[in-house]
């Protein structure tokens, strides 16, 4: 991308105001960025140590927690959490936040104040269901059943509710927030075509937050009602429809797979390019495949209720759209395989993140062809396949490429850079630990044990055992992430304001950038991803 020279040196946004206020206050995207990250690094935490219990218990067929209840508030706990407090907002709402205006070349996102807002939304949401887990839990899982969640589950269901809803205004605000700004504050000579994949990937991901998450807000309103007040929305003794809660919440939360993963694809597509010195292969492909998953995703929902006693047509039409949405999926992964051939590949780590995540959701993206074909799925239904297909494609997926975007504008958030010996160590370790955790979990599935239970066969032993001794590597890969980016803020040497060599405006900006991002207005003459393209012209 050719840019005209656009910023001075001065004062960066970290250092302008160093009170709380100024930083509660802020309306600085980038400040806000930081503020999530340290949010939903708190509920990662919370999450990943519910998983650390559930694992713990299954090291023994009888468990070693001694209560069903006790497991089934654990892992309603950690889906809740993962899934929405950390999963949906972490790609979008703290690299997006941060990189999103610098991409464009704006100084800030459209509408500030209301970037804040939001925050404080999800900080509200999150106390919600904080709340609701240390008084007492809830039994309910993280989609909340009708009519279980309505008649029969213990703990705080509807407060836990109220949390996700406020959480979805968040998400609703953030979108609307980043499509005005791609829209209207894009600088001068960035046309769609000239725009990072990544900002592609955030366009789509809040055209699916903006249309699908009231469909999870009214139907969470409706459970909440049915409970609290009992309107038969979904009991059959009050005159209601167990089915109508599944097609409404599927409705919105298949949608969100991709609002995980999408933004996760984006940022691969910066990383890859970035590291192989290569222009991204097939550009306007990787672009429209984003709009392609979005709108697709909309009519997929169904491939969740193949068991439910839906019309065989309705199973088949579900079926064949839930293979089609595999098809602009594959077309990202044949055109970073593309982008990397030739290529003059560096092994730093936000690559090896990256490859990583190529991988490990490739892996998840085919093992869900069998979850889309009805026969399968009536046999893998409801058994650890499912839990090792989902974490395939949202943790060894989503996780990984967030933490590739992380690493790789690190230099760009903090000013300084970390160790490359131990952030390779990270990015090997976890995809180590990953397969040993979750692959077991696939023939588990495939051998018949079912999720959600607190004991098993004995049979089933030996590989719980060794998705339990993954676990812990991949808990090793998450720490150490911890201590040297941490020590690389204390410690770490200076940070050019371009260290990756890469292209894009916000590697125009100073590292850190200054609070307005740029003393003037950047102007694009040229196309995305200008690596060099001949063999003789790469870096030696």
């Amino acid at each position: 991308m050719n840019v005209l020279p656009s910023h001075a040196p001065g004062g960066n946004y970290l250092t302008d105001g160093l009170t709380l206020r100024s930083w509660l206050l802020t309306t600085d995207h980038k400040r806000i960025g930081l503020l999530y990250m340290g949010t939903i690094l708190l509920f990662f935490l919370l999450g990943g140590a519910a998983a650390a219990l559930i694992r713990f218990n299954l090291l023994s067929p009888a468990g070693l927690l001694g209560s069903r209840a006790a497991y089934d508030r654990l892992f309603t706990m950690h889906g809740i959490i993962m899934v929405w407090f950390f999963l949906v907002p972490a790609a979008p709402a703290v690299l997006g936040n941060f990189v999103l205006p610098l991409m464009v070349g704006a100084r800030d996102l459209a509408f500030p104040r209301l970037n804040l807002a939001s925050w404080y939304l999800f900080l509200a949401g999150g106390a919600c269901v904080l709340t609701a887990f240390f008084r007492g839990g809830l039994d309910t899982g993280w989609t909340f059943y009708a009519p279980f969640s309505t008649g029969y589950a213990h703990g705080m269901v509807a407060l836990a509710a109220l949390g996700i809803i406020l959480a979805g205004y968040s998400s609703i605000a953030g979108g609307l927030n980043f499509i005005i700004t791609i829209h209207r504050l894009r600088a001068p000579g960035l046309t769609w075509y000239r725009l990072p994949i990544f900002c592609w990937s955030l366009y789509a991901t809040s055209m699916l937050n903006v249309l699908a998450t009231p469909v999870l807000t009214m139907v969470l309103m409706m459970m909440a009602a049915e409970r609290i007040w009992g309107v038969g929305f979904f009991g059959p003794v009050m005159g209601g429809d167990p089915l109508l809660f599944q097609h409404l919440f599927w409705f919105y939360s298949h949608p969100a797979v991709y609002i995980m993963i999408m933004p996760g694809f984006g940022i691969v597509s910066e990383v890859i390019p970035a590291f192989a010195s290569r222009p991204l292969f097939g550009y306007k492909f990787v672009a429209w495949a984003s709009i392609a998953i979005g709108v697709i995703s909309f009519f997929v929902w169904g491939h969740h209720m193949f068991v439910a006693g839906v019309s065989t047509f309705s199973n088949t039409v579900f079926s064949l759209l839930s293979y089609g949405v595999a098809v602009p999926s594959a077309i990202k992964v044949f055109n970073w395989i593309g982008t990397l051939e030739r290529g003059y590949v560096r092994l730093d780590a936000p690559m090896l993140y990256a490859l990583g995540f190529v991988g490990l959701f490739t892996t998840g993206g085919l093992s869900g062809l069998f979850l889309a074909g009805l026969g399968a799925d009536v046999y893998l239904h409801d058994t650890y396949f499912v839990i090792a297909h989902f974490h395939f494609i949202m943790v060894g997926g989503m996780v990984t490429a967030f933490f590739a975007g992380l690493h790789f504008w690190w230099p760009k958030m903090t000013g300084r850079l970390y160790s490359a010996f131990w952030s390779r160590c990270a990015a090997i370790l976890l995809f180590a630990g990953f397969n040993v955790t979750f692959m077991p979990q696939y023939i588990l599935g495939y051998l018949g044990m079912p999720r959600r239970y607190a004991s098993y066969d004995p049979q089933f032993t030996a590989l719980n055992v060794m998705s339990t001794g993954g676990a812990l590597i991949l808990a090793a890969a998450y720490v150490l992430p911890l201590v040297y980016l941490g020590a690389s803020l204390l410690r770490g040497a200076r940070a050019p304001a371009n260290p990756w060599g890469a292209t894009g405006l916000e590697w125009q900006a100073a590292s850190p950038p200054p609070t307005e991002n740029f003393a003037v207005i950047p102007v694009v003459t040229g196309p995305p991803y200008a690596y060099p393209r001949r063999e003789e012209d790469m870096p030696p």
